[in-house]
């Protein structure tokens, strides 16, 4: 059963929280990042600050969904979409930095998930009409940069390190930049749109082998830059649980300050 209601969303994502820190399971890290975007949303729409409510949660929830759906596969022992896999698969190593395992969970979620849900929730509609609550899903996705940036400098104090380097990682750090993921997943969406049955779905499938494929690039470096990576995980923390448990940590900041891309 996956959630209908943004509050069951939330009591979802605190379920996936709590199992993670008991299990030690370092999909935690980005459940609990998007958990405080989720609570972001739930506190506009009560305070009125969304243009349509009712479709913001819409929107929230069949995005949220994406996730929810995909760990729910992870625990039934079922295979989800490529880009998810990756970043399941990768949460059972202790070599890639926090940063690597967030940065994965963003890559499946926005560069894919985004723009199907932006889809699903329009319907019979045009695309269009879910614009403006498009672009206030991105505005608060871009607040998680600041949410990240806050939690690593307490866990991986080394973390700077990564920019002494020129090269194709940390190009492809930049080509999953927020910014180039939200664009991406707009223009993903119009695509979507302009497809229906066999082809919506092949246009799916290639989208997430792509997504794929920049996951992989997310999780492996080579050369200095993988020496580099290998020092800043030497001093980054190890307790997954206390590192869930910090990103749980502080209020939610107030929605209205993400609505910057109207």
């Amino acid at each position: 059963m996956l959630p209908t209601t943004i509050a069951e969303v939330i009591t979802e994502l605190e379920q996936i929280m709590d199992l993670c820190t008991r299990t030690n399971n370092r999909l935690g890290y980005f459940a609990a990042l998007y958990h405080k975007v989720t609570c972001r949303v739930r506190d506009g729409i009560n305070n009125g600050e969304f243009e349509d409510g009712p479709r913001m949660e819409r929107l929230d929830v069949q995005f949220a969904n994406r996730f929810i759906n995909a760990w729910q596969q992870l625990q039934a022992n079922q295979t989800p979409t490529l880009s998810w896999q990756i970043a399941f698969d990768t949460s059972k190593k202790q070599q890639p930095l926090v940063l690597q395992h967030l940065l994965l969970g963003m890559n499946a979620h926005i560069n894919l998930d985004l723009g199907i849900a932006a889809n699903e929730v329009a319907g019979s509609l045009p695309l269009s009409m879910t614009r403006s609550d498009f672009n206030t899903i991105n505005g608060i996705l871009a607040m998680l940069t600041g949410d990240v940036m806050n939690v690593l400098r307490r866990v991986s104090p080394l973390l700077s390190l990564m920019g002494l380097h020129t090269s194709r990682y940390n190009s492809i750090l930049i080509q999953f930049s927020i910014s180039n993921a939200r664009d991406g997943a707009w223009c993903f969406a119009e695509e979507l749109n302009a497809k229906k049955d066999t082809a919506y779905d092949a246009t799916i499938l290639a989208r997430d082998q792509a997504i794929g494929e920049l996951a992989n690039g997310l999780t492996h470096a080579k050369g200095l830059m993988r020496i580099t990576l290998w020092v800043i995980h030497l001093i980054e923390w190890k307790n997954v649980a206390k590192i869930i448990q910090v990103m749980r940590e502080g209020n939610p900041a107030v929605v209205k300050s993400a609505q910057v891309e109207k």
